[in-house]
């Protein structure tokens, strides 16, 4: 492992996020609640390397969920919507080279993500508004992406969810 991972990793503490195997820790939880005890908002820093292995699985939320690049090198975003259309975005430092700082996921697009080959690490966050619950989380499976998204076939063969693992555990909340 680099020593700038492990040190990143020991700083934020990071654990691995289930089903969609992102480095991750929840930094912030509103501590404002709707009724039902969903937080108002959420926030989390998440990180992509090859050692340990992070990368985000495909899936889709029942909110739109704002990407934030922090640091580190560029990460791929893939994005596959409901119309049957897909889209890359890459998030980095350098906006000139058409890289985003920030970018927002609209609820219901499948999306992945993973560092760009070569790199080291890509430091970023999310937020959410309302706050994320496991319950609005959705893994994609090969077979399903697949159907949908023929001429997506090599991110969907490597960036699909287990059959049997596509939702967060009961009570999950990020």
């Amino acid at each position: 492992m680099h020593p700038e991972v492990k040190a990143l990793i020991d700083h934020y503490q990071f654990g691995t996020l289930p089903v969609e195997g992102t480095l991750f820790i929840s930094s912030y939880r509103s501590a404002e609640r709707y009724p039902g005890g969903q937080h108002y908002s959420t926030a989390m820093i998440g990180m992509y390397c090859d050692e340990p292995h992070s990368v985000s699985l495909f899936h889709k939320l029942s909110g739109d969920e704002v990407w934030h690049f922090y640091g580190g090198d560029p990460l791929r975003l893939v994005l596959l919507y409901p119309d049957g259309s897909s889209k890359d975005v890459i998030m980095g430092a350098d906006p000139v080279a058409g890289q985003q700082a920030q970018f927002v996921v609209p609820a219901g697009v499948w999306q992945a993500g993973y560092m760009l080959e070569g790199g080291r690490y890509s430091l970023f966050g999310c937020t959410m508004a309302p706050g994320f619950r496991g319950e609005m989380f959705e893994g994609g499976t090969r077979e399903q992406l697949l159907a949908a998204y023929p001429e997506r076939a090599a991110d969907i063969a490597l960036l699909s969810c287990d059959e049997e693992d596509t939702h967060m555990p009961d009570g999950f909340v990020s």
